[in-house]
């Protein structure tokens, strides 16, 4: 049986990593994300995983190899995978999901969430360096960073709206209807 693969697109802080995890948790989904990808280059030069270094380490590459060079790598991690479920998590940009577009068992999901909904989750959350502390002028501005300015065009491609406004019981029963909708 060919592999699911579900692939996520959303603003930071909508729950993406969240509604991952959730399909990780049940179903034994492995999950890929573009910025893992980019961490263990920032860890092998001993530099911190922060939200600009991450930004700073995707413009450099794709610029060095080219815009798709990332997802030329999340194809081969996806195609490697022996898991039924694959979650691609963070998809920021077009070249993202050329080649996952091609796949017939590929499903492609806009999770969307109220700004200040966002904005209290990235705080509590603390995922990346300085979130705790951040404020709504800092939320806005991480909005406008260039890898966030893509997400907007890239959700148009999306083939399903999940909205995350709710709590976790009412992500996960939107995840277990998806999932029962795809197989």
């Amino acid at each position: 049986m060919p592999k699911l693969i579900i692939g996520f697109v959303g603003q930071a802080g909508s729950g993406k990593g969240t509604a991952a995890n959730i399909l990780h948790e049940k179903y034994g989904a492995v999950v890929f994300t573009f910025s893992s990808i980019l961490t263990d280059i920032l860890n092998r030069l001993f530099l911190p995983s922060s939200r600009d270094n991450l930004v700073n380490m995707s413009i450099t590459l794709r610029q060095g190899f080219g815009q798709n060079i990332l997802a030329k790598a999340m194809s081969r991690q996806i195609e490697n995978s022996p898991a039924e479920i694959v979650v691609v998590d963070g998809i920021r940009r077009l070249e993202d999901i050329e080649d996952l577009k091609s796949n017939p068992t590929f499903h492609f999901i806009e999770i969307v969430v109220d700004p200040k909904t966002r904005f209290e989750r990235l705080k509590k959350r603390n995922q990346k360096p300085g979130e705790a502390e951040m404020t709504w002028e800092g939320f806005l501005a991480v909005g406008q960073m260039e890898t966030e300015l893509t997400i907007a065009k890239v959700a148009e491609q999306a083939q399903i709206k999940l909205n995350n406004d709710g709590d976790i019981k009412a992500l996960e029963k939107n995840l277990d209807e998806l999932v029962a909708k795809f197989k």
